[in-house]
């Protein structure tokens, strides 16, 4: 399975600007530039979209983790924090973290904190970053 994404640049790096659009159409022509990378511009950037896919994907691996233990959640609520730093040699993500709450009335901790940690580390998106990848989860029940 393949999903496209694309993007379009115009100009110098500073100066410049551009789009992302998705295959689905979801995103098209979605500007981002410099300051909406660095900045406080007003638009979207690689890092937004990363932690927007990464907590999408941990959220499914956890549903299917609580499934595997017979759980199943009301609601999961996950926040991704992508860290994008200027590191030797330019910039890198050095580090994410998932900010969790799942509502599952009546569920065990251990089994939700085993269920967390194995779509931590499951999940397609957490696997394609090469950094620290954190979490707080919170069962409330």
């Amino acid at each position: 399975m393949q999903r496209k994404g694309s993007a379009v640049w115009k100009g110098g790096l500073k100066d410049g600007k551009g789009t992302v659009s998705t295959e689905s159409g979801v995103l098209k022509d979605s500007q981002y530039s410099f300051s909406t990378r660095f900045e406080n511009g007003i638009g979207t950037n690689p890092e937004e979209l990363l932690a927007a896919a990464h907590a999408g994907c941990f959220s499914m691996a956890l549903s299917g983790q609580l499934g595997a233990a017979n759980m199943t959640a009301e609601s999961i609520n996950t926040t991704a924090n992508v860290s994008l730093e200027k590191v030797e040699g330019g910039f890198a993500v050095t580090k994410v973290h998932l900010d969790v709450v799942a509502r599952i009335p009546g569920a065990d901790q251990a089994a939700f904190d085993t269920a967390a940690n194995n779509a931590k580390a499951g999940c397609p998106v957490s696997k394609l970053f090469k950094t620290e990848i954190t979490m707080t989860a919170k069962l409330e029940k």
